[in-house]
């Protein structure tokens, strides 16, 4: 349920990579690509650092850390010369395109406010159909004085200084501690509730569900953590995550439903969480589906296709075990009837979920 209302807000001001594109992906394959070349592997360790940053800013540290043979703005130059050719596949954030249509629809004017240059935002939301008509004004960080945190370049800091509202929605996981000055910080843009801020509150909402496209995760069944049946009573049928740093990356962590087909047993129901679990402290994102079905034996190696329909809740910690265990069986009831209306249950007869078993053959 939606809390008090602290201000009624007359217009939002969006921040753009890491909130509403999926950049801060791609922005790594290309660094992955351009180290190479000087014999240097990206691990990911300087995301932290680099949030938030200016080109010239982000070229710094990395520079230095990797001890670089390279000066900053020849770093700037060829790694967002190379950014730019891909442009193109950056996708936007699950959220992103319902919540900009969402204000649009409903008058709420709205402003871009980002650390890239303004041609480079341009670049960045032309490939977003409706995005920059959206926009009532957008800002680049070439354009103001001084950038974050200060009120000129909007971000978490710079929202409060200028005595905004502010509402974090953190891109680096396990990370929500660095945003303690938002007034709420939120998993992602899937959770944002806009009649806490007076704004007109979404209504796509079905059952406690939030339905999506259908997208699709597959392989064989693996060994999880031995928590799932051991610890929680709850027998997941875990995937591996190799080949889908994408589909990771893309998603953020929740629980969310559909169907599940297995190449030798047909199809079911299924809820699934994808993220770190914090109660067990993950070190890894991990996916974890629940088929919804009382198996006699275990079925590992056996192949499993998923098709995920909607969206349920985000991850989150509880107080205790028992806790746990009863929001997943909410999480299980939810989906149960969720799967039975016309919407999601048609997805159950979806081909990619008529595996042909190669037993026998």
């Amino acid at each position: 349920m939606a809390q008090p209302l602290k201000k009624l807000m007359s217009c939002v001001i969006l921040d753009l990579d890491g909130t509403l594109l999926n950049t801060d992906g791609m922005f790594s394959e290309v660094l992955k690509t351009f180290l190479v070349k000087y014999g240097k592997e990206w691990d990911g360790r300087e995301k932290h650092k680099i949030v938030g940053k200016t080109p010239l800013e982000e070229a710094a540290i990395i520079v230095e850390d990797y001890g670089l043979p390279c000066a900053k703005h020849e770093f700037v130059n060829e790694v967002y010369s190379m950014f730019s050719d891909h442009l193109c596949k950056v996708k936007a954030l699950p959220g992103a395109n319902r919540l900009i249509k969402h204000l649009s629809c409903h008058g709420v004017p709205m402003a871009l406010a980002s650390n890239s240059h303004r041609a480079t935002i341009e670049s960045k939301i032309s490939y977003q159909h409706g995005w920059k008509e959206s926009f009532s004004v957008i800002v680049g960080s070439d354009e103001v004085r001084t950038g974050k945190p200060s009120p000129d370049m909007i971000g978490v800091m710079a929202g409060k200084a200028a005595g905004m509202e502010v509402v974090a929605v953190p891109s680096l996981p396990k990370q929500t501690h660095r945003y303690t000055s938002a007034d709420e910080v939120i998993n992602s843009l899937l959770d944002l509730q806009p009649e806490k801020w007076g704004l007109p509150p979404f209504q796509d909402w079905i059952e406690g569900t939030l339905p999506s496209e259908p997208w699709y995760v597959g392989g064989p069944v693996v060994k999880g953590l031995g928590r799932g049946s051991k610890v929680l009573g709850i027998p997941t049928a875990n995937l591996s995550t190799e080949g889908y740093s994408d589909v990771l990356s893309e998603h953020p962590s929740g629980v969310y439903f559909g169907w599940a087909g297995l190449s030798t047993r047909g199809v079911y129901k299924m809820v699934m969480s994808i993220g770190w679990n914090p109660y067990f402290d993950n070190a890894e994102k991990t996916i974890e589906p629940w088929l919804l079905h009382e198996f006699d034996e275990d079925f590992y190696d056996e192949e499993l296709h998923l098709v995920i329909v909607g969206y349920i809740r985000p991850e989150a910690n509880f107080p205790s075990l028992e806790t746990l265990i009863t929001k997943i069986h909410e999480d299980r009831k939810v989906a149960e009837r969720a799967l039975d209306l016309p919407l999601y249950s048609k997805y159950r007869d979806d081909p990619y979920l008529k595996i042909t078993s190669s037993k026998g053959q």
